[in-house]
């Protein structure tokens, strides 16, 4: 497995790839990596002929400063664990070689952006959208693969790559989740023991939303009822979001369920933010 820290050093690597007529996957991370992110590159692993990871913790989507100081970095850990997968080359910059002195241009999807969990992180999809085109650009992958835990993030990129006409192709891979339903995140680890129990309240709320849309004549009042109600029944959790959308424009729903819907939640637990989403059907 080849370890590039430099523009320079991932191109010329593909580049090679690339004379052979080699097809290249590509899975974005920040590394602190866990079975979800091992999911993507299995499934990258299974449709390409090379497979690139990035580690890269982005600070310009962290809106809290001591949000990005606390994030978790393992890069030995997660190194073993891209290479006992299969991957080829794992790109490991610092933030100048992303971000270089005076750079000064983003990337944003700003309708998409600024709703549901962009307005409760203002500039976190932006930030998002930079980096992502960055590594596009630097990688020139055939295909990526991402989570459909980041619901509303999957929406951002893949309408960023339709309209700038990116030249890849948007996998996604389901939810992993732990024994008790709580979404693989690297910010799990962080929770202190009482916190961590406590966050299964979020898979708890959705499977009682796709349960009550199930069993018929729901309306998405209500199901938003029932979930601030499941999430409220949790003392250490805090709702932060809620939103129940159409999962083709990412308008919100209103009235009787009659088509798939998308929800999306976030909570604080102890000052750490989780979100966790799916879609529900009729």
């Amino acid at each position: 497995m080849k370890l590039c820290r430099t523009i320079a050093d991932i191109r010329a690597e593909v580049a090679g790839w690339r004379q052979a007529g080699q097809r290249v996957g590509l899975v974005t991370t920040m590394g602190a990596l866990h079975a979800g992110h091992m999911a993507l590159v299995a499934e990258a692993r299974g449709a390409s002929d090379r497979v690139v990871a990035t580690i890269f913790v982005n600070p310009t989507q962290f809106g809290d400063p001591k949000d990005l100081e606390t994030y978790p970095r393992t890069e030995a850990e997660d190194l073993a664990m891209l290479e006992a997968a299969g991957v080829d080359a794992v790109f490991l910059p610092d933030v100048g070689e992303i971000y270089p002195p005076g750079d000064e241009t983003i990337v944003e999807t700003t309708a998409l952006a600024r709703v549901f969990h962009g307005a409760v992180r203002p500039g976190h999809f932006r930030g998002v959208a930079t980096v992502v085109t960055k590594l596009f650009n630097i990688v020139q992958a055939d295909a990526a693969w991402f989570g459909e835990k980041d619901y509303q993030q999957l929406a951002v990129i893949r309408r960023m790559v339709r309209d700038l006409h990116m030249p890849v192709d948007i996998r996604s891979v389901a939810t992993l989740r732990e024994k008790d339903g709580l979404a693989m995140s690297s910010r799990n680890r962080r929770l202190p023991p009482q916190d961590r129990a406590a966050a299964p309240v979020l898979h708890r709320a959705l499977e009682g939303a796709a349960a009550l849309v199930a069993r018929g004549g729901a309306t998405v009042e209500g199901i938003g009822e029932l979930v601030r109600q499941i999430v409220a029944e949790e003392p250490r959790a805090r709702l932060t979001g809620l939103d129940i959308v159409h999962p083709d424009s990412f308008e919100p729903a209103s009235g009787a369920v009659t088509g798939p819907l998308g929800l999306m939640i976030s909570a604080e637990f102890g000052g750490i933010l989780l979100i966790d989403q799916r879609e529900i059907h009729p």
